[in-house]
């Protein structure tokens, strides 16, 4: 397995406590890419040297670090500029990655559909082209391993005209995609469905959320960063009977690449669509509240902080009963995907938001008619229905907006 140092850089700005939980997310994911971290390095600057980051002294430091304990790969808790990058390599003469470069490897391992792969490719050539050389590009070639993975190693070999090309390509692909999205999302909106996004930090759980609001395991979980990056949705139904569309999207990161802001953008869109937004929070982390904000910063990034945010406090069965009582009573909503805890409040909570103030409505359905009964029945909740001779008596419960569409279809 590949072996990697890692190299934190603290900053007057940056608290201890915050570098130390960067460092330590930066191992966990060095991990989920597959490498080994077998030491780490912090180098306290009072700013940021232009040329090699952390320094030119401390690249040779950690060029002999490296030397002696058979380090492969170096990888900084930071972005790289393409100088900077260059610079660490001539002198390290080691595989050196940036924060971003390792993210966008591990979204490459995990990303399946075309859709997927479409996204992570346009994202990683937007990183690599004002990285590429002819130099650089055959140093990466050569070495192999993390942070090479994926369409963007089958790329290095081009000129940046062919990457260009091919850029745009990608757009136009994911442009279509996005068209079929909006025709998707249409229909959704025409069925009178309301929907919530589910979004938070990256193993947050919003995937066995979704298993457990559904009561299947439909959706793929697992307890890994980034474990799904494609949407999915499921139907949903709220303890008044009404039934709703959930949506799982792909988690938030503290320094999220913005190239991977824009290149999801499509798939980010279920999110500025949705009627409502889930915020799921992992009580469980020492770090949950920095954890939250990232994720309300990259929402105000999308444009989507004006939507109505319900935030759920998750894994409330992993930390102590009294830490439990004391978070309740101050009002805030803890559940627990694994064991159940607290899905019915979300709910309720939920229907207060999304579901309008229903009328009761009442009317007949001719028999001519009655292929427009399932429609209706998805447009309001249905009190009480009978058979006559005239057609099918129904009391429906329903907003202002339901009662017209259902009023359209009865003409």
């Amino acid at each position: 397995m590949e072996k990697a140092l890692l190299v934190g850089l603290h900053l007057p700005r940056l608290k201890r406590k915050e570098l130390d939980n960067s460092i330590s997310e930066l191992e966990r994911l060095t991990k989920t890419a597959g490498a080994t971290p077998e030491q780490t390095i912090i180098q306290k600057r009072d700013s940021i040297d232009p040329a090699y980051l952390i320094g030119q002294g401390k690249a040779f430091e950690i060029k002999e670090i490296a030397r002696t304990n058979k380090i492969d790969t170096i990888i900084f808790d930071e972005d790289l500029k393409p100088v900077q990058q260059r610079n660490l390599q001539e002198i390290i003469e080691k595989k050196i990655i940036g924060r971003t470069r390792l993210i966008l490897d591990i979204f490459a391992q995990r990303a399946h559909t075309k859709e997927g792969k479409l996204q992570i490719e346009l994202a990683q050539l937007n990183y690599l082209l004002p990285r590429i050389t002819e130099r650089y590009g055959r140093f990466e070639q050569q070495i192999g391993g993390i942070g090479t993975r994926g369409p963007g190693e089958r790329k290095l070999e081009y000129e940046k005209r062919g990457i260009r090309d091919r850029i745009a390509h990608l757009n136009r692909e994911i442009e279509s995609i996005r068209m079929h999205r909006d025709i998707a999302r249409s229909k959704r909106i025409e069925s009178g469905h309301p929907t919530v996004a589910i979004v938070g930090y990256t193993n947050s759980g919003k995937s066995t959320l979704l298993n457990a609001l559904t009561k299947s395991n439909s959706v793929y979980a697992d307890d890994k960063f980034f474990a799904t990056l494609d949407p999915t949705t499921r139907q949903v139904r709220l303890p008044g009977g009404r039934e709703i569309l959930f949506t799982d999207t792909v988690g938030f990161i503290r320094k999220l690449p913005h190239m991977l802001v824009a290149a999801f953008r499509a798939t980010l869109e279920e999110v500025t669509s949705s009627h409502c937004i889930l915020h799921l929070i992992d009580i469980s982390q020492p770090d949950h509240l920095n954890q939250m904000q990232t994720t309300l910063n990259v929402l105000k990034e999308l444009k989507a902080d004006h939507i109505p945010i319900v935030p759920a406090y998750n894994k409330a069965d992993l930390i102590p009963k009294d830490q439990r009582n004391k978070l309740v009573r101050k009002g805030l909503l803890l559940v627990s995907s694994r064991t159940g805890e607290g899905i019915n409040k979300l709910l309720q909570r939920i229907e207060q938001i999304i579901i309008p103030k229903l009328n009761l409505h009442r009317l007949t359905l001719p028999y001519e008619k009655s292929r427009y009964l399932a429609k209706i029945f998805g447009l309001g909740l249905i009190k009480k229905q009978s058979y006559t001779d005239k057609g099918i008596k129904i009391q429906i419960r329903s907003s202002s907006e339901q009662w017209e569409k259902i009023k359209s279809l009865i003409k």
